[in-house]
């Protein structure tokens, strides 16, 4: 007997099949397929899907500080967890583009002029972007700084519901600042901005039409992360948890923000709704809540020891597959008690066990040319 499809069967007995569509399901799916991945997630490893194990873009912290104490941030709770990573780099040789910074404010920090000459210089081919409240922007400290893409946090349209989210009253100065990145066309200037329904809802397209009169380039429409120790917080601030976990409600917003200015949402979310068909598309939810933030990145940073040395860790490393790559390049080493120990011109290179390196006998240029060659996958 020959099997058939369910429209053969619904004709054999006398009823035409149709297709059911939901039309604000179809205009969901369209718009998620016409949206573009936003500037800062270009070149992340979250937009491929077929990465089991993707990482952001690497970030240069500077302090977990933040002269805002907002109500949703997990840079908060992360600090409060004792979880808030310590300044430095956190990433690899080489990356696509690095920001400055995912933790705290960049800008309270003095080294902020310095770290991003540093930056420029060590990775020059590298988009750098900055991340901040925007607060602390002033004209005078934008002309010493050279980013190339600037993410401005910005979660109301008005001074009173801006003090409400971030209990500092200093609307007027981000706003201004993205007044200034707005007309230095030299730089793609975004406004970031979280969906959180119940007490932004009214806020989000106002905020892209005040973005777009001030020439701001972007907007980055992200969805919330539901932190249990900004749990009472939010509740208290008229959060509607069940909307803020609904894909349709996130991307529905997106599309009224879109009448004035280049809207964009969270890249690994848009990769993995490109992949839905329209009627999942409007009635999946996403997990929101977390209990505390990760890191997802690596420290690999060369830091300079008291006694003139270089050292560093590095995950993962196995002593017997470096002994392999050594005796196939016919350089001597000696291996005991879990120490590899080897030479390459003036310096002297000590591996542990434990993933620690010591690099002794040159200097930090030399060190880091070290790390790349013999221990950079």
């Amino acid at each position: 007997m020959k099997r058939m499809s369910w429209e053969e069967f619904a004709r054999s007995m006398g009823v035409e099949p149709q297709i059911l569509e939901n039309k604000e399901a179809r205009l969901l799916k369209e718009f998620v397929m016409d949206l573009r991945f936003p500037t800062h997630c270009q070149g992340c490893q979250g937009l491929d899907l077929s990465n089991p194990n993707p990482v952001h873009h690497p970030s240069y912290e500077l302090t977990p500080a933040c002269n805002h104490d907002c109500i949703f941030c997990y840079s908060n709770v992360a600090v409060k967890l004792g979880k808030a990573p310590k300044p430095g780099y956190y990433g690899w040789e080489g990356p696509y583009a690095i920001t400055v910074s995912q933790y705290g404010e960049p800008l309270l920090s003095k080294r902020i002029v310095e770290v991003n000459r540093m930056l420029r210089e060590r990775f020059p081919e590298a988009r750098l972007d900055l991340q901040t409240n925007g607060s602390l922007l002033t004209e005078e400290l934008w002309k010493k700084l050279d980013f190339d893409l600037v993410m401005i946090s910005l979660d109301a349209s008005t001074r009173e519901k801006h003090l409400m989210i971030t209990n500092a009253d200093t609307f007027d100065a981000v706003v201004n600042a993205l007044r200034i990145v707005g007309r230095d066309k030299s730089v793609r200037s975004i406004v970031r901005t979280i969906f959180m329904p119940g007490i932004n809802d009214e806020d989000i397209p106002r905020i892209a039409e005040l973005a777009a009169s001030l020439g701001v380039d972007e907007m980055m429409l992200q969805p919330l992360t539901i932190h249990e120790l900004n749990v009472e917080r939010l509740k208290k601030a008229g959060l509607d948890f069940d909307r803020a976990e609904s894909i349709r409600e996130y991307l529905k917003k997106a599309m009224e923000a879109k009448r004035y200015i280049d809207v964009r949402i969270s890249g690994c979310q848009l990769a993995i709704y490109r992949t839905m068909d329209p009627l999942t598309l409007f009635s999946a939810r996403r997990v929101a809540r977390d209990v505390a933030p990760i890191v997802k990145r690596k420290r690999a940073e060369i830091e300079e020891t008291c006694d003139g040395a270089f050292r560093l860790n590095i995950d993962g490393l196995n002593l017997e597959e470096l002994a392999m790559k050594l005796s196939s390049r016919r350089i001597g080493y000696t291996m005991k008690n879990g120490t590899l120990r080897f030479k390459d011109g003036d310096a002297e290179v000590v591996v542990f066990k434990s993933g620690k390196v010591l690099i002794k006998g040159v200097g930090e240029e030399k060190a880091r040319e070290l790390y790349r060659e013999y221990f950079e996958r």
